[in-house]
């Protein structure tokens, strides 16, 4: 049996990964898990949690699956990808999907960009319609200072550790994402031992990939991909 694990990103919910699974669960016999991170899903609860709690939860995950299954497939989005990267090397994991993975943060341009937009939409009047809003305006009210902390000591953590993923990997990033920079995805694609990576930018996608109008190219690639021998 064929295992899959996929962990979302910091201030996230398996929302952000979750058509990307269905998509997997639809086509495979594969066993797919989608854990929540401590203090995340769909109403944070983030103050006191530390970082290593949402390294530990997707560990314990890794391994009921490794325990399981022959093989073991990690995808990891955002922060989440930082914490698969970590864990490929830590454990006996055979292919790695980095989405949006977080390794630089905040594409300012393009933040600066959506922000235009948001305010654009104000003025019309259509400003609490607007997804990008909504999430921003969630996340701001609901995530405490201290938790950025932590996630960026994951960042800290993993990205050292770049150089030692060896399996094969699949990177992908959105050329439109306002909050991981597109140089994110190349620093990786450069930084990783991989004989065997490949690295996709989706000219639509902004931060959350698999909800992306494109989103069943980047699937099909995914597919394909996690597919070959």
């Amino acid at each position: 049996m064929i295992g899959c694990l996929l962990i979302h990103g910091f201030t996230g919910s398996p929302f952000e990964v979750e058509p990307l699974a269905e998509f997997l669960q639809d086509r495979t016999d594969w066993k797919i898990v989608v854990p929540t991170l401590p203090g995340h899903g769909e109403t944070l609860e983030l103050k006191g949690i530390k970082h290593i709690e949402w390294i530990e939860h997707a560990e314990s995950e890794l391994k009921a699956l490794l325990n399981t299954c022959d093989e073991v497939y990690v995808i990891g989005f955002s922060m989440g990808g930082l914490i698969a990267s970590y864990l490929s090397v830590k454990y006996d994991v055979d292919k790695l999907v980095l989405l949006s993975a977080a390794a630089y943060y905040i594409n300012a341009k393009q933040l600066l960009k959506d922000i235009g937009n948001l305010i654009k939409e104000g003025i019309q009047g259509n400003i609490l319609e607007n997804e990008l809003y909504k999430r921003y305006k969630f996340k701001v009210t609901q995530t405490p200072i201290l938790s950025t902390y932590e996630f960026r000591k994951v960042v800290r953590i993993a990205r050292p550790l770049l150089r030692e993923v060896s399996i094969p990997t699949f990177i992908a990033q959105g050329k439109n994402d306002g909050i991981v920079p597109p140089k994110a995805a190349k620093y990786i694609y450069e930084t990783i031992s991989s004989k065997k990576k490949n690295l996709f930018y989706s000219p639509e996608a902004k931060h959350l990939i698999c909800h992306s109008q494109d989103k069943h190219e980047l699937f099909d690639k995914i597919y394909q991909f996690l597919q070959i021998e």
